[in-house]
């Protein structure tokens, strides 16, 4: 497969990064996945951390060099990453849940599918445009959806960081949106994000600043701008991106997984 691909992730103006990233390939299939711990629930990161390594580990058990069923695969280790952070709770006897959001993509015979659960976002950007986001599940966009608020009054609401859904937290309270497969086309870009990235930006400017150049710079960039735009008050602003058909030929013989390193 041949793609380019890029992640990292800046604290802001939090004490703690719970944001946690990664993305994992083999010859037939590429896995992006990013969670974003709660700052309001006890051990968020290692909310974020638990998710992200059950899409991992999963991927390098499956992906031989092929996933069987890429949307089971999306929906199922979502609620896997659940269960995981909810025994995790209950082994080390937390007086609560930790919690995260969680989203993650996966690639295969030129087609993308996703899930997720919170309002960490999935982009499809293509000719400088949203071609498909994810539908947050949060308070505001609930409003908005209802009509009681505008989609600019989202991004300032004082209950913008209020989400619905997630991993761990609250046990009736999780549940996986997930999408049929999207074929992809030759520049296309796929970015997951945490609202700290998409929360300061309109989706215009995520689509067209990543629409040409090197990933690391365009994302770069991007970042700065959520950052400079929130100033003391950023969130953790963690992404990763890929364009498909662009960059080197990846190839391996087993599957590889690249996690971020928070260090």
């Amino acid at each position: 497969m041949k793609f380019a691909v890029y992640q990292t992730s800046q604290i802001g103006g939090r004490k703690y990064n719970q944001d946690r990233v990664a993305y994992a390939y083999t010859d037939d299939a590429l896995l992006l996945v990013l969670a974003d711990g709660m700052g309001g629930h006890l051990h968020g990161e290692i909310a974020a951390q638990i998710a992200v390594h059950t899409f991992m580990q999963a991927f390098a058990q499956v992906a031989k060099p092929r996933v069987p069923d890429p949307e089971a695969f999306l929906r199922e280790n979502t609620k896997h990453g659940h269960d995981a952070i909810m025994r995790y709770a209950q082994e080390n006897q937390l007086a609560g849940n930790p919690g995260t959001t969680c989203v993650a993509a996966l690639v295969q015979d030129g087609q993308v599918c996703w899930a997720h659960a919170g309002d960490s976002r999935f982009y499809l950007l293509r000719d400088k445009a949203v071609a498909a986001v994810t539908h947050d599940h949060s308070v505001v966009q609930q409003w908005a959806d209802w009509g009681i608020i505008t989609l600019e009054e989202m991004k300032t609401h004082p209950d913008r960081n209020k989400i619905t859904n997630c991993l761990g937290g609250v046990d009736d309270m999780f549940y996986v949106e997930s999408s049929t497969r999207v074929a992809l086309q030759s520049g296309d870009v796929l970015l997951l994000c945490s609202d700290g990235l998409w929360g300061p930006l309109l989706d215009k400017e995520v689509a067209e600043g990543l629409a040409e150049g090197d990933l690391s710079a365009t994302l770069g960039k991007l970042i700065e701008t959520s950052l400079r735009r929130e100033q003391a008050r950023a969130d953790n602003t963690t992404a990763v991106v890929a364009r498909w058909g662009a960059g080197e030929e990846n190839t391996t013989d087993m599957a590889m997984c690249m996690v971020l390193d928070y260090r």
